[in-house]
């Protein structure tokens, strides 16, 4: 990556465990002590209603998430989403972790359903399947 952030080896570990493995779908990062370093925050199997719950109401995250769910014809579909969760109560914070998700999104090359959330409902479940449809 070409940016001032760096991944440490925890968050590349659990990003690439995300990848390989059915067992987990929600990886979180936030930042360090250390300045411009993302470490996973949380790496586990979280259902949509839980993924949401997680994320603290004063604090940001960058999440990447498997969404799973079904085509209108029935099949079923799972869609990687990259997630900037910026609460109002952690904007001092805006800055650095929007150099976070850019990069992110620079490192996740195959993710193509990029969000930002403000509010608990802008990921209501229904909104999340229409990004990733």
């Amino acid at each position: 990556m070409n940016s001032p952030i760096a991944l440490s080896e925890s968050s590349l570990a659990a990003l690439l465990h995300l990848r390989e493995k059915r067992e987990i779908n929600t990886v979180t990062l936030r930042y360090a002590d250390v300045p411009g370093l993302l470490v996973a925050d949380f790496e586990g199997n979280l259902t949509h209603d839980e993924l949401v719950q997680a994320l603290p109401a004063d604090e940001p995250r960058l999440v990447v998430h498997v969404l799973s769910f079904a085509s209108p014809e029935g099949t079923r579909k799972n869609a990687h989403l990259l997630i900037f969760w910026m609460p109002p109560d952690g904007s001092e914070q805006e800055a650095a972790y929007t150099v976070g998700y850019d990069a992110l999104k620079e490192f996740l090359a195959d993710v193509h359903v990029h969000l930002t959330a403000r509010r608990a409902d802008q990921l209501e479940y229904r909104r999340l399947v229409a990004l990733a449809g």
